[in-house]
């Protein structure tokens, strides 16, 4: 079996398994790097209390730690499942270069994990959407940049 395949096979049997222990949704992720896989993940989001515990974002941030660097560029992530609009935010964010996904987001909406919403939802101007934003304190925040900006020791990403 082709390097790829094996990967994905990988990122889907840590879905199945989670469906079979009953650790969170069925979804699993590997973070791959120069061949060798650097961080895993299944989700873990009713485990863990945590809403973010998606798998993607459990790989990333296993990744991450492994390597000591939270820039992926040089890595590939295999998903179960195309990701969600949190975990396709933190792929880009990580800097991740390439994204293979088994299952499509259709077939997620299928088992009761639909997206569209929240895509509906980011398309929306602000006082439309069905999550109240207000904006507070601008004039504080953008000190906070400033701050940033003039900081000579920062570590940029």
């Amino acid at each position: 079996m082709e390097e790829k395949k094996i990967h994905m096979k990988q990122a889907i049997d840590l879905a199945l398994s989670n469906v079979n222990t009953n650790n969170g949704g069925p979804f699993g992720a590997v973070v791959v790097k120069d061949g060798k896989i650097i961080g895993k993940g299944a989700n873990q989001v009713t485990v863990s209390n945590d809403p973010t515990a998606h798998a993607e974002i459990v790989a990333i941030r296993e990744a991450a730690r492994n390597i000591g660097s939270f820039e992926l560029q040089d890595c590939e992530i295999y998903t179960s499942c195309e990701p969600c609009p949190m975990c396709l935010g933190a792929i880009y964010w990580a800097r991740i270069g390439k994204l293979y996904y088994a299952a499509t987001k259709d077939d997620a909406a299928k088992a009761d994990f639909d997206d569209s919403f929240i895509y509906k939802e980011f398309s929306l101007p602000k006082d439309q959407r069905s999550i109240p934003s207000m904006q507070l304190m601008r004039d504080d925040a953008v000190k906070v940049f400033e701050a940033w900006n003039e900081n000579d020791e920062k570590i940029t990403y």
